[in-house]
């Protein structure tokens, strides 16, 4: 009997500090997703989309209120999440932080690279608080989400405030949808000719790939090489049934593009 007892005093225990748990982090982002709903505007081409900070600006205590709620979150409570539930808050929280960023310069300027000097670049700057300790962007990307999770996808999901980078979107990040959100985050991206392209006989493609190929040649998604990438969302990159063919063949030779560091703001 007292073995029941003990048992069933474990289970309540645990029931409790799960639901406390869920109380801490909205597994739905519904504060988050209201504000990029209202703030994100994809652009005509569905594959690039603006920022209004101005609109941000004005709702600058609802998105504090996001960040304090996610910064509350402790590690113990995140390691009892699932790994979609992990990567889904670590992308959110490194797009959210990174608006806020943003707004402690702006208007006053024209790049996310503006912010800082040549010894602090802005991702590097220990502004807010994440799992009990202050982090920077970096923390968020080059030491949770790259190694941690091997998923070469979420360079389409984290946004660095530039026209050159992925689209923010216009919705958050959720464990439930996460994959289907990661694919259609290359998908857009790839097939953006302003970034990747087929032209003069190359495969020119964002800097992004070069910059993080290591990310796609470790088999990770079934990528051996960078190449395959490019292979997998062929259909979405071709203007032709040749060019498909060619990407899909991965007999192009590849070139780079230059990335474009400006704000990715609405223009008024």
């Amino acid at each position: 009997m007292l073995k029941v007892l003990v048992k069933m005093t474990a289970l309540l225990l645990f029931g409790w500090s799960q639901a406390g748990f869920a109380a801490s982090v909205d597994q739905n982002y519904a504060a988050w997703n209201s504000l990029l709903e209202k703030h994100v505007k994809w652009l005509p081409d569905n594959k690039q989309s603006v920022v209004d900070y101005d609109g941000f600006k004005k709702d600058r205590d609802a998105l504090k209120q996001v960040l304090n709620e996610w910064s509350a979150l402790s590690q113990t409570e995140f390691n009892a999440l699932n790994k979609n539930q992990q990567m889904a808050f670590l992308i959110n929280a490194y797009n959210g932080f990174t608006v806020e960023l943003v707004l402690t310069k702006y208007p006053n300027l024209k790049s996310i690279k503006d912010i800082g000097g040549v010894f602090s670049s802005p991702w590097k700057q220990e502004f807010f608080t994440l799992l009990g300790k202050k982090r920077n962007l970096d923390w968020i990307e080059h030491e949770q989400l790259r190694p941690n999770y091997k998923e070469p996808r979420v360079h389409a999901a984290v946004n660095c405030a530039s026209i050159g980078c992925p689209a923010l979107r216009n919705e958050a990040f959720t464990a439930n949808k996460l994959n289907a959100q990661l694919d259609d985050g290359m998908r857009r991206f790839l097939s953006d000719p302003s970034r990747n392209r087929v032209k003069n006989g190359e495969l020119q493609v964002s800097p992004i790939f070069k910059w993080f190929a290591e990310d796609f040649e470790k088999g990770h998604q079934g990528f051996k090489d960078v190449k395959d990438v490019f292979a997998k969302w062929a259909k979405d990159m071709g203007t032709t049934p040749e060019i498909v063919d060619r990407i899909a063949s991965k007999s192009l030779p590849l070139a780079y593009t230059d990335y474009n560091w400006a704000l990715n703001e609405a223009k008024r």
